[in-house]
């Protein structure tokens, strides 16, 4: 029994370590970018459009800040990828990114329409969880607190996702990536709370050890989000940071998960378990990268789809899992 598990741990690491390495390939500038038929579209667009303003750009466009260069770098991406597709004989990679992204068709002046709405029901998912939080764990629950905060987060991380989505500018990207850094750090800090109950302030050297270990979490979030913003704004330390913070919660409920099925035999204890393995595969899903289906749906927005059922179920099972233990006390009482 322990060889089969050293073995499914291993197997689950190197998985985690593909993952990884797929994540931290470093970034090069977009084929797009460099395509001179794209270069002189936006440069002819620009000239002929662009002279008296925006005001060739209609009204629905500017509320969201889409402005005469940046409408027609757009309408341009869209012509060359049409061009490229109508070609005879085809393209190998007719489809090819520009500054980072494929070319999405926009929907009301939304640059990322699907990514948006799955945002939006990431953070109705957070949004319900924390209202049952609210409504089925007692506000004396020592642990309750740690969980609301948790919904808080994730709601204001998935907020700034869709701000991120539905327009990309440097100041919706870095709130974006501070927001889901801050939440994979939370989720780390609550976790070792729940595994270790650190929360218990009955005991003195784990109120201790709490109080060290909500210091270092702060202290690691100031180094990430100052190190992004005052040294060097580094797409694959970003990745790797956020990964490596997930891959070691993802290990501690595992283990918690297993061992906590193995003593109370009731099947929601393993969710956890089950949970960590649906995220894992969802997350795959960012190494495929193909170009957007009909212009809209592409890997990334199905990795922000693949993480609403869990997210529900995980609120699910910290209510489970604060019920089991608030009967355990009551039975010693």
């Amino acid at each position: 029994m322990i060889v089969r598990q050293s073995r499914a741990w291993r197997c689950s690491l190197t998985f985690v370590l593909i993952l990884l390495l797929g994540f931290t390939t470093p970034a090069i500038a977009s084929i797009g970018d460099r395509l001179p038929e794209f270069r002189t579209c936006v440069a002819t667009c620009t000239k002929e459009n662009c002279g008296r303003g925006n005001i060739i750009v209609p009204v629905h466009l500017r509320l969201l800040f889409w402005t005469c260069p940046s409408n027609c770098d757009h309408v341009c991406q869209h012509i060359i990828t049409d061009q490229r597709l109508a070609r005879d004989p085809p393209m190998l990679s007719p489809v090819v990114q520009y500054h980072g992204k494929w070319p999405f068709h926009r929907i009301l002046g939304v640059q990322e329409p699907c990514s948006v709405v799955f945002s939006l029901f990431n953070l109705l998912a957070h949004r319900r969880g924390l209202s049952q939080i609210k409504e089925r764990i007692p506000a004396e629950y020592p642990l309750r607190k740690y969980y609301m905060l948790f919904g808080y987060i994730g709601i204001l991380s998935w907020v700034f996702s869709m701000a991120f989505h539905t327009r990309d500018f440097d100041i919706t990207e870095k709130l974006d990536y501070f927001a889901a850094g801050a939440s994979v750090l939370y989720g780390l800090y609550f976790t070792s709370i729940r595994i270790f109950r650190l929360d218990q302030r009955k005991h003195p050297v784990k109120a201790t050890l709490l109080r060290l270990w909500t210091l270092i979490c702060i202290l690691m979030y100031v180094a990430h989000v100052s190190y992004l913003t005052l040294w060097r704004w580094d797409y694959t330390y970003n990745m790797a940071a956020n990964v490596a913070v997930g891959v070691m919660q993802n290990i501690m409920w595992s283990s918690f998960s297993v061992k906590r099925y193995q003593k109370l035999k009731k099947p929601w204890a393993a969710w956890p378990g089950m949970i960590v393995a649906w995220i894992v595969l969802a997350m795959s899903l960012e190494l495929l990268d193909f170009p957007p289906a009909k212009g809209l749906l592409d890997a990334h927005s199905l990795w922000h789809l693949g993480t609403v059922g869990p997210t529900i179920w995980w609120y699910n099972f910290l209510i489970k899992d604060a019920q089991q233990e608030i009967a355990g006390e009551r039975l010693k009482a």
